[in-house]
């Protein structure tokens, strides 16, 4: 694989950020097919199927790169599985539950708790610049989504219990993230991305089983290609610039997912943005194009 300086050599924006923008891309259609097959498919099922396509993947590409595959440090590797397979259900089970804005906006609530994590725990200091550039860009997902619990009128439509676990998704999103930041001082990009799926994959397959539905063909596509391979690929871009940029200025390049998904609402979902989409996608894009311009500290090489 590439290294992210040489891929992204001559531009401007910062490779990790790039990266970044690569892995927003490729998650928002994820979550387009999640929504898509989470009307008849159980949560778990859904998770399962990811973890198998992923996991096959992964094993592929480190078994191509000569990369020894189990790792240095396994008891972080495991921990990163642990919270990414459970902050991966939990989020799952938010966008089949609830409206896609509310869940996405609860979900997007990460990126501010990983810059949170990374200050204390990897002693990661954020400057004004990013400091505005994430407050804009949180401001933008709640003007896109105006959530009822915040802003009223529709609260009584948002049920408490899959609130609760979209909230927790997204702290344990913020562990994971942060986690896979502190394991790149030691382990190659893809070991990380490969412990993730191979987690989910075993540790799901219990609660899969007993509820599980056969999918139809069309359902096959949107699983194996739709949901698994669009989370290979945002996966790996994640874990790349999370190498290459500090968490919390990595992270806040996320909220492009938002703007994202307003498109793919607007073209598969008969969902037409409104004023406040539009308002809302300028302040996520304005605080991501302001991140892309802080001069944060780099991250450490990428270790072979």
């Amino acid at each position: 694989m590439l290294q992210g300086q040489q891929l992204f050599s001559g531009s401007r924006v910062p490779p990790g950020l790039r990266y970044m923008v690569l892995s927003a891309f490729s998650f928002s259609l994820m979550t387009l097919f999640v929504k898509l097959v989470g009307q008849r498919l159980p949560t778990t099922e859904i998770v399962l199927v990811r973890g198998v396509v992923t996991l096959i993947f992964s094993y592929a590409l480190l078994r191509g790169s000569g990369i020894r595959h189990l790792g240095h440090n396994k008891i972080g590797l495991l921990m990163r599985g642990v919270a990414g397979s459970a902050a991966l259900m939990c989020v799952y089970y938010a966008v089949t539950k609830l409206p896609l804005a509310e869940a996405t906006v609860i979900q997007y609530t990460n990126p501010v708790l990983t810059a949170l994590l990374a200050t204390v725990y990897l002693h990661e200091s954020m400057n004004r610049r990013e400091v505005a550039s994430t407050l804009l860009s949180l401001s933008g997902v709640l003007v896109i989504a105006r959530p009822g619990f915040l802003f009223g009128g529709g609260a009584e439509g948002l049920a408490l219990i899959p609130v609760a676990i979209a909230l927790l998704g997204a702290v344990l999103s913020a562990i994971a993230y942060v986690t896979v930041r502190k394991l790149s001082q030691t382990e190659h990009p893809l070991v990380i991305v490969f412990y993730f799926p191979l987690v989910s994959t075993f540790g799901v397959l219990p609660l899969a089983a007993p509820t599980a539905v056969w999918p139809t063909w069309t359902e096959w596509v949107m699983l194996i290609a739709g949901v698994g391979l669009t989370a290979q690929a945002g996966q790996v871009f994640l874990t790349k610039g999370l190498q290459l940029e500090p968490a919390g200025r990595a992270m806040t390049m996320s909220y492009l997912q938002i703007p994202f998904a307003a498109l793919w609402g607007l073209l598969f979902l008969d969902e037409y943005p409104d004023v406040f989409t539009f308002a809302g996608a300028a302040l996520v894009l304005a605080g991501s194009v302001l991140l892309s311009r802080s001069k944060g500290k780099s991250a450490a090489p990428i270790p072979e």
